[in-house]
């Protein structure tokens, strides 16, 4: 049973989908339909940078979203009824790919969902100091004490040992002090634009909610996870709450792999640039099936 996945931010890199739009008539046609969609042309930006404007949350997030789907459209016209996934999963806002390749919602209306979570979040970056940072080699019990001790949040728990924590800058950098100082090994401060799914994230969280009721969703023809139960997704009203809740719930990525697992996927392909999600199901479980495309010459080896 194939389950697909689809990156988050901070994947991101330039030039990536730049060989499958060269090579794939059907790829152009997603970043042209981006580029009218958005207003700006995102496949300049992704293609040749530079860095620091693709890195942009308004920016990055659409990017990503396009690029995954355009690895879908590709795997989907080179191998048919073979890449159709049973279950799709991603991660923030990879979620949002993995409901509209589910069938949940079309391309361009994934597109204008991701684009305002996008502006209304960099909008809630830029009002206030956030920080993350990554705790590694530690139970989920220290972290949670660790967080509550210092008044800010796990963001992240994307694998056995590996969690990210957020919230005022200030409160990161003297938790990120005291694990050290505590015998922590592994505490690496992120270079971030803001205080991700923490509490800090509310204004776009209730913004975004309004946006979504406006949002025509349909149930999903396959099994998608959501980051913040670990549980499938099986109407539209529960797919605008997930959304919403997300922006400032922790990702539960572990447990969406698991439970993938346990509903009986057998391989994992990621779609996205990076190979960071591979990376992280190999940590969960060595046994597991792992594949990462994210150009086209990854679609050529297959």
């Amino acid at each position: 049973m194939l389950a697909i996945m689809f990156a988050g931010q901070g994947a991101q890199k330039v030039g990536m989908g730049k060989s499958l739009h060269d090579a794939l008539p059907a790829v152009r046609d997603l970043y042209a339909e981006a580029g009218r969609i958005l207003g700006w042309d995102l496949a300049a930006v992704s293609f040749d940078g530079p860095e620091a404007a693709l890195t942009e949350t308004r920016v990055c997030q659409p990017a990503l979203y396009v690029h995954g789907m355009a690895l879908f459209a590709a795997l989907r016209a080179a191998r048919g009824a073979a890449a159709e996934p049973a279950i799709t999963l991603g991660l923030s806002l990879g979620e949002i790919t993995a409901i509209a390749a589910a069938g949940a919602c079309d391309f361009a209306t994934g597109l204008r969902v991701v684009a305002e979570r996008g502006r209304l979040m960099q909008e809630a970056c830029e009002r206030s100091t956030g920080g993350m940072a990554a705790i590694v080699g530690e139970e989920r019990a220290a972290v949670a004490a660790l967080c509550a001790e210092f008044g800010i949040e796990a963001a992240n728990f994307n694998a056995p040992g590996q969690i990210i924590v957020s919230g005022e800058k200030a409160r990161v950098e003297a938790a990120v002090a005291a694990a050290k100082s505590r015998g922590i090994k592994k505490v690496i401060p992120l270079n971030v634009a803001g205080a991700y799914h923490s509490r800090l994230m509310e204004p776009a969280r209730a913004a975004f909610e309004a946006f979504l009721k406006t949002v025509p969703f349909a149930a999903p023809r396959c099994a998608v996870f959501s980051n913040t139960t670990g549980r499938t997704l099986g109407d539209p009203d529960a797919i605008r709450a997930a959304l919403a809740r997300q922006v400032v719930s922790p990702v539960l990525w572990e447990d969406c792999m698991r439970a993938a697992a346990a509903a009986g996927a057998t391989e994992f392909w990621e779609l996205g640039p990076g190979g960071v999600l591979a990376g992280l199901a190999r940590r969960i479980d060595r046994a597991w099936s792992v594949k990462s495309f994210s150009e086209n010459s990854d679609l050529a080896a297959t």
